[in-house]
């Protein structure tokens, strides 16, 4: 059984960027796409008066249109795509987490319809990105930005054992896009004190050094996709900053997330936190079991 993408929708706008995002996907890598609409309406319906001639409690009809609607959008945009919509009573954050375990990947729009404008990322897409089982795509920018495919997938390359799962979405993302890839690494200079004295590392060790990564981190994906592009970019500054500025030329940023047994809490570091808040790009999470 082919595991599909799956999006969360509530019938905002961003939820709908987030359903072309997704059905764009999902055609691209030959999966099947999933609508969910989650909510737990029947724990209030005793409070919305019963209108309807067929009985049926209201806001289950509008959960029913939104999952319906959204997989009819889907369908326009990508008709020959199996598309279906389903209905999920549960917390949405809670009903994606479950979704993701038998998912391609799930996507997100940045905020949803109960979203405060002022935050640049909803706390539901927080979580999904921090505790899904698969890779998650949480939607910025617009479709001018991640459907052009001269635009590169950039991938934030961290050591060789943390970021083997990113490495390879990234490489299948770059091939069904025809994009190229350009990998990322940003290394620092350290201070040191030596009588009495502020001095740095050498530059050029350091700078090789996270050359060395990126040749040691792409060197088998590459031959599993020969006919990607590959750039390579070493960068000396803070990950985060690094980044920020290459998002900007990017049609999606990949990043890995470390999942590691026994730690509760959101597992996301100061990089992907950041990139998911200001990128302007579609940022996508894949968890690394450790």
């Amino acid at each position: 059984m082919e595991h599909p993408v799956v999006v969360g929708t509530d019938g905002s706008t961003p939820s709908l960027q987030a359903i072309d995002l997704a059905a764009d996907e999902a055609a691209r890598h030959g999966v099947p796409l999933r609508v969910v609409f989650a909510s737990l309406w029947e724990r209030y319906e005793s409070v919305v008066p019963d209108i309807r001639e067929d009985k049926r409690p209201p806001l289950e009809v509008l959960a029913e249109t939104i999952a319906a609607s959204g997989a009819e959008r889907a369908g326009r945009r990508q008709p020959d795509l199996k598309v279906t919509g389903r209905v999920l009573a549960d917390e949405p954050a809670t009903a994606l987490q479950e979704e993701s375990h038998e998912a391609f990947a799930v996507v997100t729009g940045s905020r949803g319809r109960g979203g405060i404008t002022s935050l640049l990322l909803g706390s539901v897409s927080l979580a999904v990105a921090a505790r899904a089982t698969c890779p998650v795509i949480v939607v910025h920018g617009d479709e001018k930005t991640w459907d052009d495919s001269s635009r590169p997938v950039v991938l934030g390359v961290s050591e060789l054992a943390e970021g083997q799962a990113a490495t390879e979405f990234a490489f299948r993302e770059a091939a069904a896009r025809h994009s190229p890839l350009l990998a990322v690494r940003a290394w620092r200079c350290p201070v040191y004190e030596t009588q009495g004295h502020l001095g740095h590392g050498s530059v050029a060790l350091h700078e090789e050094k996270a050359a060395t990564v990126l040749t040691d981190v792409l060197h088998e994906p590459h031959r599993a996709h020969p006919g990607v592009e590959v750039r390579h970019r070493v960068a000396e500054g803070p990950a985060h900053h690094v980044l920020m500025g290459a998002s900007a030329e990017a049609g999606l940023v990949v990043l890995g997330a470390p999942r590691r047994r026994g730690r509760a809490g959101l597992q996301l570091g100061r990089v992907t936190h950041a990139l998911l808040h200001h990128a302007t790009c579609p940022v996508a999470v894949v968890p690394e079991r450790h």
